[in-house]
């Protein structure tokens, strides 16, 4: 029987913990797995009893891409067949991790490879290993970037950088995804745990509904004018305002003490 792997999630203190297991793959993404990973992400997405989202994977790597090797016959496929499926696959993972309004934090260790790189580079935060391998392989497998590439990384690290990853397929170490803005921080290997943990932990404890609207009105301005993202600014100010933690913060602010968020 083929390995399909699996999308094994676990919860605690109001974090869904995501992992990616198909070790023997380097945790390549099957279809079923997708199928599962988008199932996961969007019921999360509607949960409110989460505060956080932590992906990761089984074993020594992070995701080495879409497996396309399983699915892939020698022959070109179907004419249509790619604009039809890929929109609900990888590419809605991306969209899911990039607009659920929980924070999303990613640990990698070893291989981030295409819809793997992507998927670090859609969350939030994304703490990797020094020596972590960030690469977009596509070009040198003959076809053009999917899952949200093109859009990431100019935006990360700039048209330079971005254009060394894609078109020379250059791989990128986990100290200078660091370095070029493309993740939040980079940690020894045995460090890596730990040092997500506390992360996770922190965003798991703020103003989930705050937090929510702020990744929304970040992502929104990438394509806004100034002005309409001022606007944008006081509607989500509006709802902000409305929550249990804003009046949290308040009575925090003045008995100076550090304010104690339930996510409401």
């Amino acid at each position: 029987m083929a390995d399909d792997g699996a999308v094994t999630t676990t919860r605690e203190d109001g974090v869904l913990r995501v992992t990616l297991d198909r070790p023997a793959r380097r945790n390549s993404l099957s279809k079923p797995m997708i199928a599962e990973f988008v199932a996961v992400l969007t019921a999360a997405a509607s949960d409110d009893s989460l505060r956080a989202v932590y992906i990761e994977g089984a074993g020594e790597n992070f995701c080495s891409g879409s497996d396309w090797v399983a699915r892939n016959t020698g022959q070109r496929p179907r004419t249509g067949d790619l604009v039809r499926r890929v929109p609900h696959e990888a590419h809605r993972v991306i969209e899911l991790v990039h607009t659920i309004q929980l924070p999303v934090v990613c640990g990698v260790r070893g291989w981030a490879v295409g819809l793997g790189c992507n998927l670090a580079l859609a969350a939030d935060f994304t703490i990797a290993a020094f020596d972590a391998v960030f690469w977009e392989p596509f070009v040198n497998r003959g076809f053009s970037p999917d899952s949200g590439s093109t859009w990431l990384l100019p935006r990360l690290a700039g048209v330079a950088r971005a254009k060394s990853m894609l078109l020379l397929g250059e791989k990128v170490s986990g100290a200078d995804a660091e370095r070029w803005g493309l993740i939040h921080r980079s940690v020894d290997a045995a460090e890596l745990d730990d040092a997500a943990a506390e992360l996770v932990s922190r965003v798991a404890s703020g103003p989930t509904v705050a937090m929510g609207l702020t990744k929304q009105a970040i992502h929104y301005g990438q394509h806004a004018t100034l002005s309409q993202s001022l606007n944008q600014e006081l509607y989500n100010l509006e709802l902000s305002c409305r929550t249990v933690d804003f009046k949290e913060g308040l009575a925090a602010f003045r008995e100076k003490r550090e304010p104690r968020f339930g996510g409401q």
